[in-house]
């Protein structure tokens, strides 16, 4: 039961709608400059490109996926470090560079057999406003630009590249009553 109150005290903030809407979700999409990363890019004097990522976001990864949970990035930019960081956190599907991201999403979910109303999208920018209108679950970074915010069912606490995605995570297993169950027999494994 303790469980149950730390849990419920860690996401009394999050809308009961919220859940509700989680409850018909299968698949978890992110963005990942400003969601996975704070947004910031840097480059060295050769040109290496570095990002820096939240270890929590990359924990939740394998349980929502042992859950049922399929878990996908669309993102604008192509880039080599965002591609190795899907692929180590054995994302389902990855797809880079790409400029019309509800194109690219309607397409995944005729290959998938999936409609956008079981879709969870979290975004921050302007191109990701087209999908973030459509999905059944719509999520925004705190530090999103406004109209971003404004166009979606949840706005975390909680900035871009500082465990956005670990908090909606938490919230999808809550909303199918798995967070407890999982705490529980990770607290109690021997």
């Amino acid at each position: 039961m303790e469980t149950e109150k730390i849990v419920q005290e860690y996401l009394k903030h999050v809308p009961e709608g919220v859940f509700e809407k989680a409850k018909s979700i299968k698949v978890l999409i992110t963005d990942i400059d400003g969601v996975l990363t704070d947004g910031g890019i840097i480059y060295d004097d050769l040109g290496t490109e570095y990002k820096k990522y939240n270890v929590k976001d990359g924990l939740i990864v394998q349980h929502l996926k042992k859950a049922g949970f399929l878990i996908g990035a669309i993102t604008g930019r192509a880039s080599q470090v965002v591609e190795n960081r899907c692929e180590e956190l054995r994302f389902d599907f990855h797809y880079h560079g790409v400029k019309d991201k509800l194109k690219k999403l309607m397409e995944a979910l005729d290959t998938m057999e999936l409609s956008l109303d079981e879709v969870a999208y979290i975004g921050d920018d302007l191109i990701d406003l087209p999908v973030l209108t459509k999905v059944g679950l719509a999520v925004a970074p705190s530090d999103a630009l406004p109209y971003v915010k404004s166009a979606v069912h949840y706005v975390s606490p909680l900035a871009g590249g500082q465990g956005v995605f670990r908090e909606f995570g938490d919230i999808l297993l809550h909303g199918k009553d798995q967070l407890v169950p999982l705490i529980e027999n990770l607290a109690n494994k021997e």
